[in-house]
């Protein structure tokens, strides 16, 4: 068992890490933050695209690169770093992801290269009110000749998105459905959230057309298992961030003087600084075994990425709030890029459900290894 990335997945690590550096992705994603009407640096995006990001995962045969999931991994460790505000997450993270396992011919002809070549951008819908969604509690609904009709809310980039995954259900289950966003059927609103950086919306739906994808009845287990794969990819967002926000913690100790010594010199900071290495360290290690797991479809991939998204949650809110306490009373500045990791921190740790239903869904997967 291989834990660690190849040099090749290195490379690539350091090439996207030298790109949005020199992109000062940091600086576009407040730049996107302090205009309400930006949704995404489009530069930025442009030069992704560019570089073939977005059909990482996408097959060859659909213009894609065809890469594993390893490649994704280290991408988004730097993404996560940069705080790069685009679209990648939930188009390439999840809406790629349903169209590569659960879409027809027809539907991956049309999209995959549209994907890759920047004209496409999805993303999807599952969440209708406060409560964490499950099958009982979907309540947008799609007819026997597929119009859907409903609301969905803290829909990311659904301003920018072309298409949409939705969950919806139907009298014979849980379905997947894709909607052409376009359609005047759909109307899109903006839903104000605590990291604008990373613009969130809630779209209604009136009778919209679309098109199944996956089983006409079993489209729960399809989400779960693309939500489970996301989870990887956004504990190495998180763990990236967290890196982060410990370096900059770091420096900030060590250039800071009170009372004629380094910051950093006193014991109370030590000690934070320990700790955020610390839960950096473990979630790392996690988030490498869960890689390791869903690269091999391994019967622990659950489990696997369960452990990556509590560790790696846990990690980025400590690193990410003890950075602004290193910080003192700058930390807490527009000024200083603390509060904007913060925010990121704080989305992250319930983009795709909160802690607590990773929480319950780490320990039901230790129950049921422990009785195989």
């Amino acid at each position: 068992m291989n834990l660690d990335f190849s040099d090749e997945q290195k490379f690539l690590k350091e090439e996207a890490k030298k790109f949005l550096t020199n992109e000062e992705a940091l600086k576009k994603a407040r730049s996107v933050m302090e205009n309400d009407g930006a949704h995404l640096d489009n530069d930025l995006w442009g030069k992704i695209v560019e570089l073939g990001w977005t059909g990482i995962r996408i097959p060859e045969t659909y213009d894609g690169l065809g890469l594993s999931h390893l490649e994704l991994c280290v991408i988004a460790e730097e993404l996560g770093k940069s705080l790069a505000p685009n679209p990648f997450s939930s188009s390439v993270y999840i809406f790629t992801e349903f169209l590569i396992n659960f879409a027809n011919d027809e539907i991956k002809e049309k999209l995959l290269p549209a994907l890759v070549s920047g004209e496409a951008i999805g993303t999807f819908a599952v969440t209708e009110d406060l409560m964490a969604p499950t099958k009982e509690n979907i309540n947008t609904s799609v007819s026997d000749n597929g119009k859907i009709s409903g609301n969905k809310i803290a829909i990311p980039d659904a301003k920018i998105a072309t298409h949409l995954i939705v969950v919806a259900k139907h009298s014979s289950g849980i379905q997947l459905r894709l909607v052409d966003l376009s359609d005047e059927s759909v109307s899109i609103d903006h839903q104000k959230t605590i990291d604008e950086t990373r613009a969130h919306y809630s779209v209604s739906f009136n009778n919209t057309p679309s098109l199944l994808v996956g089983s006409q009845s079993d489209g729960w287990s399809h989400y779960n298992h693309v939500i489970n794969q996301s989870a990887v990819l956004f504990a190495f967002e998180q763990i990236g961030g967290a890196e982060a926000t410990l370096e900059m913690a770091t420096s900030y100790a060590k250039e800071r003087y009170a009372f004629g010594r380094p910051i950093g010199s006193y014991q109370a900071i030590k000690h934070k600084l320990s700790d955020m290495y610390v839960a950096l360290t473990l979630a790392r290690s996690n988030c490498y075994y869960a890689a390791w797991a869903l690269n091999s479809e391994s019967a622990d991939f659950e489990l696997a990425a369960a452990t990556a998204r509590v560790s790696s949650t846990k990690a980025f809110n400590l690193c990410s709030q003890e950075n602004i306490q290193t910080h003192g009373g700058n930390g807490f500045t527009w000024e200083y890029d603390c509060h904007l990791y913060y925010k990121r921190a704080k989305l992250l740790s319930v983009n795709i459900g909160s802690l607590k239903n990773w929480k319950n869904k780490l320990v039901n997967n230790l129950e049921k290894s422990n009785t195989h």
